[in-house]
C-alpha cells in the first residue's frame, strides 16, 4: 500500500515525512514501548552538511515537438520558445515554491544564439529546425529578445530564481584528438548578458555550456580550456553588472562527472573564479530500458551513484576552492525517460533518494529535469497537471530545512532514511522510504541530542492530512 505519513513530535518538534511501498509501524517511542522493530537513529548535535535554501530546482528545455526517442515525442510545445506562459496552472504551479530554482538549459543551448543585433548574421532569428546531419538532430537557432522579454515577464510573475545555461561552442575549432578547441567566443554571450542587466531582468546565475565535459555527449573540451572560458565569463559577469548590489553565480561545466576532468577544472579556477561546479546525472540509463522500475526499487544500484556525490565533495574539500557542488539536470533516465514510469509514482522512490543522498555530500542545489517536457517533467507536458513528483518536490521544499543530519538505520536495506532540520520551525524533519512492496517493517525512531515529551500525528497519502489527537505515544501504521 502507497501512503505517506507526517508526524509532529511536540516538544522538541519532530516532524517525520514517511514515504513507503510497503506499508510499516513507525512508533517514536523507546523499542520496549514500541514492541521490538528496528531503529533509525537520528544524531541531531551537529550538521554534517548544508544545502541552499532553495535546494529544490527544475529544469526548462529547448528542445521543439519535433524531438522523438524511440518513436515517441513527448515534447510537445515545453520549450522555452513556444511555452504557453500564461496557463494558469504553471504559474501556481511555480509560485507555490516561492522560490523554485530554475536552470535554463539543455543540449540545444549550445547550439542557440541571441538575437542581440551584433551577431554579423544576415538571416532572421529562426528557430531550431529538424537537420538530421546536425549535432543532436537540429540546425542552429535564436532567441528571439522580445521572447527573452516574455520569459521574464513570467519570471517576475512566478518568482523562481533563474540560471541560464550559456552557448560555450562558438569559435571552436576541431582538433587532432576529436575535442573542439580554441577559444570561447564570447561576444554574442556578453551582448545578451549586457542586455538582461540593462532591462533589470533577475538572472541567479549564468552556466557555461551543457556537457561538454570528459569524453562529452556531441561534442567536447578539454578542461584546461574550459577554465579559461570560466574565467572569462566572470570578468564578463562582473564587468556587466559593475556597480550593482550584487552579482549572479558563474556556474560550469553543466556536464557528467569524470574525476579527472573536474579536479583541473576546480584547480585552474580556484579560489574564486566559478561559484558552483554543475553536473549532471542519468543513472537509471537510456529511457527504453524495461528495467528501470527494477532499478528504482534496488537499493545496491541506487547507492552506485553515492561514489560520484562523495568523489566530487572529496575534489572541492581538498582544492582549497570556493565552488560548492550542484546537480545542475537529473533525469534519471536519458532520451526524455518513459512514460508510466518516470512521470508516475514510482519515480519518486528514486527522486527523494537522490535529493536525501546528494545532501548528504554538501550539494547545494539538485535540478529535475524537467520542470515540463519529455517523460521526466514535474508537470504534464499536455496539461500541466502535476504529476506525483511534483508533490515530492514541493514536500520536500517546504519541510526539509538546510542542516543536514547522519542518519543511520539498523534494519534491511529497503528501507533508506534521511533527516534534516526542520525548515522554517525547530526540530528535524526524517524522510524514510521503503523499496520493498511486500513486507510490513516495525520501525522506532530515536535521536541524539533531541527530546521527545508528547506527540501529534498527521497521515495522509501524498500530503493530504488527516489531524489525529495529540498523546504521549504516537504509533502509526501505514
Amino acid at each position: 500500500m502507497a501512503a505517506g505519513l507526517l508526524l509532529k513530535m511536540v516538544g522538541f518538534c519532530f516532524w517525520a515525512l514517511f514515504w513507503l511501498a510497503g506499508s510499516a509501524t513507525v512508533s517514536t517511542t523507546t523499542p520496549a514501548l514500541a514492541g521490538g522493530g528496528e531503529a533509525v537513529v537520528v544524531d541531531a548535535r551537529s550538521a554534517i552538511a548544508v544545502t541552499d535554501d532553495d535546494f529544490v530546482c527544475a529544469t526548462l528545455d529547448w528542445w521543439p515537438p519535433e524531438k522523438c526517442d524511440y518513436g515517441t515525442c513527448s515534447w510537445g510545445l515545453a520549450s522555452l520558445l513556444n511555452l504557453n506562459l500564461s496557463n494558469k496552472i504553471l504559474v501556481n504551479a511555480v509560485k507555490a515554491f516561492s522560490p523554485l530554482k530554475l536552470r535554463l538549459g539543455g543540449s540545444l543551448q549550445d547550439m542557440l544564439i541571441y538575437g542581440t543585433g551584433d551577431t554579423r548574421q544576415q538571416a532572421p532569428c529562426a528557430p531550431f529546425v529538424k537537420n538530421a546531419s546536425a549535432m543532436f538532430g537540429f540546425s542552429q537557432g535564436c532567441l528571439p529578445l522580445r521572447r527573452w522579454d516574455e520569459l521574464n515577464a513570467f519570471f517576475q510573475k512566478t518568482g523562481p530564481r533563474i540560471v541560464f545555461g550559456l552557448n560555450a561552442l562558438n569559435g571552436r575549432v576541431p582538433m587532432p584528438d576529436g575535442s573542439l578547441g580554441g577559444p570561447w567566443n564570447y561576444t554574442n554571450a556578453a551582448s545578451f548578458i549586457r542586455y538582461t542587466v540593462s532591462k533589470g531582468y533577475d538572472v541567479h546565475g549564468w552556466e557555461l555550456g551543457n556537457e561538454l565535459s570528459g569524453s562529452g555527449v556531441g561534442a567536447r573540451i578539454d578542461a584546461d580550456q574550459y577554465a579559461a572560458d570560466v574565467i572569462a565569463l566572470k570578468h564578463i559577469v562582473d564587468s556587466a553588472y559593475q556597480g550593482k548590489p550584487s552579482k549572479p553565480l558563474v556556474l560550469a561545466p553543466g556536464g557528467f562527472f569524470d574525476a579527472t576532468w573536474f579536479t583541473e577544472l576546480v584547480s585552474k579556477t580556484k579560489p574564486d573564479q566559478m561559484d558552483a561546479i554543475t553536473h549532471h546525472i542519468y543513472n537509471l540509463g537510456p529511457g527504453v530500458d524495461d528495467h528501470l522500475v527494477q532499478k528504482i526499487l534496488d537499493p545496491s544500484y541506487l547507492d552506485g551513484e553515492a561514489s560520484t556525490f562523495s568523489n566530487l565533495q572529496g575534489i572541492l574539500k581538498s582544492a582549497g576552492t570556493s565552488a560548492v557542488a550542484w546537480v545542475g539536470e537529473a533525469g534519471g533516465a536519458y532520451n526524455s525517460g518513459h512514460h508510466l514510469v518516470t512521470d508516475a509514482f514510482v519515480f519518486s522512490f528514486w527522486y527523494l533518494d537522490q535529493l536525501g543522498m546528494s545532501s548528504k555530500y554538501d550539494t547545494k542545489s539538485y535540478c529535475r529535469q524537467t520542470l515540463v517536457g519529455g517523460n521526466y517533467g514535474l508537470l504534464n507536458t499536455s496539461t500541466f497537471e502535476p504529476n506525483p513528483d511534483y508533490y515530492s518536490a514541493l514536500l520536500w521544499h517546504r519541510l526539509m530545512g538546510t542542516k543536514v543530519l547522519s542518519t543511520a538505520f539498523n534494519g534491511t536495506n529497503k528501507i533508506r532514511g534521511y533527516a534534516h532540520c526542520a525548515k522554517n520551525s525547530e526540530g528535524i524533519t526524517l524522510l524514510l522510504i521503503n523499496l520493498d512492496g511486500s513486507s510490513t517493517n516495525r520501525i522506532y525512531v530515536t535521536s541524539q541530542g533531541a527530546h521527545t515529551p508528547r506527540a501529534e500525528g498527521r497521515r495522509g497519502a501524498k500530503g493530504s492530512a488527516k489531524q489525529q489527537q495529540p498523546r504521549s505515544r504516537d504509533r502509526s501504521t501505514i
